[in-house]
């Protein structure tokens, strides 16, 4: 068995195309059942999708990746030429220093950030519930937590990231001298329009509204920012009083288009929205960023804003590597074990018939009265009888040009006390 991972991020795919491949997580368990379906073996999959990776891991047989590529690219309807100019695939080690990096955040967008940890636990949550996660795939992921842990408490990788919703604000703020005069729409209520609500909060804007498509769901947010909530039907409709806008929903189609944008600033006379799309697939028409007034910015246009302070971290980042040295090193090892298990689960049935014989024949013999010293003389000596047959079998058996390496491994296995 193999570990093996199929993906594309943010440094192989643009956005459009990162989106055709993003899954929301209730879509995942049909998805992980659909992929292992068009595998010709079983296979152990996971799959980790957030707007800027969608990567595949499984464990099994390494060749039946085409598959893997055929199918990925038949649900993001597109080529497998074009999905693979765009892909990576990686086995064994790699996987594991790859996902030991993902969890640390050194392969983010924002270094060091720590809200793709929490994704990777719902990937494995998610594929533990579709029943798809085995042991292999377990193993590689608790220890890619464990690996995240040790890079998080041993050196200061996130100590100068900045976020997505910290360069959010920050642009904003170039473009309006006085963030307390405007109003902040946020169409959502996931973790990420959380995080940039909580940011925006900060600088006291004029009024915040909440967006969603579940009020309830809404309110809850709202509530925490004294939020103002409406139904996502009514947005076309009041796009014009807000001055800010940020999304970030599990839609597959965008859900601000460019008419509602160009009426709404008509009807601000044309004084400059500011726009933040956090969703992939995107939330927003991409040709609204070519209106005059509006200034749009996507999750790949704000990778600029957040790689900052880059020599501080390098320092972190070494550290981090050699964390993550050290656990790749460890789960191989655990992997080539785990190659041994099977002759060793036969070794442990085979002494288990052995030792099961031998009481049998012990136990007949005390019934018949036989004096209990010599039964457990008898009951040694056939369990030492069976033990070495097999090894006194190959040696008699082996040629001359064979015994010499014969009689080196059993050396090896049983005259420890001599080496």
């Amino acid at each position: 068995m193999t570990v093996w991972a199929l993906g594309l991020n943010h440094t192989t795919a643009p956005l459009d195309l990162r989106g055709r491949f993003a899954y929301a997580a209730d879509q995942l368990p049909p998805v992980l059942h659909g992929l292992r379906s068009a595998l010709p073996r079983r296979h152990e999959a996971a799959i980790v999708s957030t707007c800027n990776r969608t990567e595949i891991y499984c464990a099994g047989d390494s060749s039946d990746l085409d598959h893997a590529v055929n199918w990925l690219a038949e649900s993001g309807g597109v080529s497998p030429a074009l999905l693979r100019s765009h892909a990576y695939t990686l086995a064994d080690s790699q996987v594991a220093r790859h996902a030991f990096r993902v969890a640390s955040g050194l392969d983010s967008m924002v270094l060091g950030e720590p809200q793709i940890l929490g994704q990777m636990k719902d990937a494995v949550r998610a594929a533990e519930a579709a029943g798809a996660l085995g042991t292999t795939l377990n193993q590689l992921f608790q220890r890619s937590f464990a690996v995240a842990k040790e890079v998080r408490t041993s050196t200061e990788i996130g100590a100068h990231s900045i976020s997505m919703a910290a360069a959010a604000v920050r642009l904003a703020s170039q473009l309006f001298e006085d963030m307390g005069q405007i109003r902040v729409l946020f169409v959502g209520a996931g973790e990420m329009i959380e995080l940039a609500a909580t940011h925006f909060a900060a600088r006291n804007p004029k009024g915040i509204a909440i967006a969603n498509r579940t009020l309830e769901r809404g309110e809850k947010l709202a509530s925490r920012f004294g939020a103002e909530v409406m139904r996502l039907a009514d947005l076309p409709h009041r796009l014009h009083e807000f001055d800010a806008v940020v999304s970030c929903t599990a839609s597959t189609l965008p859900i601000i288009g460019l008419g509602a944008v160009e009426r709404a600033l008509k009807a601000r006379r044309h004084r400059p929205m500011f726009m933040v799309d956090l969703a992939v697939p995107r939330d927003i028409e991409p040709e609204v960023k070519a209106l005059e007034d509006v200034y749009l910015y996507t999750v790949d246009d704000l990778a600029a804003a957040v790689q900052t302070a880059q020599a501080s971290r390098q320092a972190a980042v070494a550290q981090a590597e050699a964390i993550i040295d050290a656990g790749v090193q460890s789960f191989m090892h655990w992997m080539d074990q785990r190659g041994s298990v099977p002759l060793i689960q036969q070794l442990n049935a085979q002494a288990e018939e052995w030792r099961a014989l031998e009481i049998a024949r012990a136990r007949r013999l005390l019934a018949r009265g036989e004096d209990i010293e010599s039964v457990l003389d008898a009951l040694s000596r056939g369990l030492t009888q069976k033990m070495l047959h097999g090894a006194m079998a190959e040696l008699n058996a082996a040629d001359a040009a064979h015994r010499e390496q014969t009689a080196q491994s059993i050396s090896r296995l049983f005259l420890r006390q001599e080496r």
